[in-house]
């Protein structure tokens, strides 16, 4: 069989890049090695792991808010497997969207593993073996999480992302180690559902790689939550004793410390996953970080392959695969699309909700660009007080001569949903005046934008 393009990959960046190849007349192919399509996300990945947050808040809003809210009800019991269960209805329900779509789309579906023979043959390893040509190929293999070499890795009590989501019962105490989305997020699900919390990290900072005044204001409302940290604190080493994990780590004076929990979670980042996927074999190169090499148009060192999402340069997230995907469609279609890699949001979905866009405060003062900064805190939300959501403010940078937004930074109730009025604004080069200009509906947590752009103007927030 011959096919115009083949994905290798069936994770948000190769599924949207296989419809929008479709929809542009291709004849395409895709190939999955699991018996599920959707790739990390979906099934051990961003569905799954909102779908428990989502649970685990509910039942922190019963126990810590309903009485303020006049609700009087019995302290709720915890299902945990009826939680779990509810979760993995939520990923079939979702994977099975997906093949439906494939479907939708006249794409044909390998399960397997892809291999190259050569830059335009494919053999697909699954119960048969099979071998199919094409003319161009995206390689959206994705990643796995890192492990440390000196860690004894069971999957058992030392855990990753996938082993955290399909826990049998809520652990006593958890040791994360690693501080940024996925161990922050894990962490929230099983704190508020009682588990005590130990958060270990390297750097000096929660998030590290958002905007400082984010991760100040993560660690604050997670201490009220019960969360412990140690930060600027590196592992030595983590061992398992019978039920218990033992941590010893350095802290930031140099002084020898151990942590015992039932349970470690491993979280500290995630490497491109290439593994027997034979394209150095063909003439590919990688980086030393495993990362695939690709130029501007997301082109490898191969002719007619291409490489998108997790396995190239560039944050690991299912969006920015996604917009990848749609690129590499369309550029193999001769039409001119881009993506500025600036203008795409990294969020957290704890609660309160962290999101960012655009550059830091760190960023502008490293390049010595001029800069005006406004914030509005949440506090001062009638919204916000309505939902007893206060924690959290809205942060935009602007530049100081032309007033061009150039970052938005929110830790609030929402702040998902709300970073994409940063990014339409940054799209089309607004200022922060044009935002504070703007009819926000009230009440609305959204009023918080353009209350900081009116900050940012001229210290001229009208609400505080």
């Amino acid at each position: 069989m011959t096919y115009d393009l083949t994905v290798i990959g069936s994770g948000p960046g190769g599924y949207i890049a296989a419809i929008r190849a479709a929809q542009l007349g291709m004849k395409v192919a895709l190939i999955e090695k699991y018996s599920t399509l959707g790739g990390t996300c979906l099934n051990v990945g961003c569905i799954p792991s909102k779908a428990l947050l989502d649970s685990s808040e509910l039942y922190h809003q019963a126990v810590h808010r309903f009485a303020d809210h006049g609700l009087e009800v019995e302290k709720p019991k915890i299902d945990f497997g009826k939680m779990i269960a509810r979760k993995g209805e939520v990923v079939k329900q979702t994977t099975d969207g997906i093949a439906f779509l494939m479907k939708k789309n006249k794409i044909d579906v390998y399960e397997g593993f892809g291999s190259f023979v050569d830059k335009n043959t494919i053999k697909i390893d699954g119960e048969e073996s099979k071998v199919i040509n094409t003319q161009k190929t995206i390689i959206a293999t994705g990643s796995k999480p890192t492990m440390l070499p000196f860690i004894e890795f069971d999957k058992k009590r030392v855990i990753t992302s996938t082993e955290a989501l399909k826990l049998e019962e809520i652990p006593k105490h958890l040791i994360v180690i690693g501080g940024g989305v996925i161990g922050l997020e894990l962490g929230s699900v099983y704190a508020r559902l009682g588990a005590e919390v130990t958060v270990v990290e390297y750097a000096d900072s929660l998030i590290p790689t958002m905007d400082v005044s984010l991760g100040k204001e993560m660690q604050k409302v997670l201490k009220k939550e019960g969360f412990k940290f140690n930060l600027k604190t590196k592992v030595e080493s983590v061992k398992v004793e019978g039920e218990e994990v033992v941590v010893k780590a350095t802290d930031k004076k140099g002084k020898e410390i151990e942590i015992k929990g039932d349970y470690c979670l491993v979280s500290i980042g995630r490497r491109p996953y290439t593994d027997k996927l034979n394209f150095e074999e063909i003439g590919g190169k990688m980086d030393d970080r495993g990362r695939i090499d690709v130029n501007e148009h997301l082109q490898t060192s191969v002719e007619g392959i291409y490489a998108i999402g997790d396995v190239v340069k560039g944050a690991m997230l299912a969006h920015k695969a996604e917009e990848e995907g749609v690129y590499v469609a369309e550029h193999i279609n001769g039409e001119k699309p881009h993506i500025n890699y600036k203008l795409i949001p990294g969020v957290v979905y704890t609660w309160p909700e962290v999101a960012s866009v655009g550059y830091t405060e760190q960023e502008l003062k490293e390049s010595k660009r001029a800069y005006k900064a406004g914030s509005f805190p949440f506090r001062a939300s009638g919204r916000a007080r309505a939902s007893m959501d206060i924690d959290g403010l809205v942060k935009v940078l602007a530049d100081k001569e032309t007033d061009e937004i150039l970052g938005m930074h929110i830790i609030g109730p929402r702040a998902a949903d709300m970073i994409s009025e940063g990014v339409v604004a940054m799209e089309y080069r607004a200022s922060a005046e044009d935002i504070s200009r703007m009819s926000h509906a009230h009440p609305t947590y959204s009023e918080a934008i353009k209350e900081a752009c009116l900050a940012a103007t001229g210290d001229r927030a009208l609400n505080m």
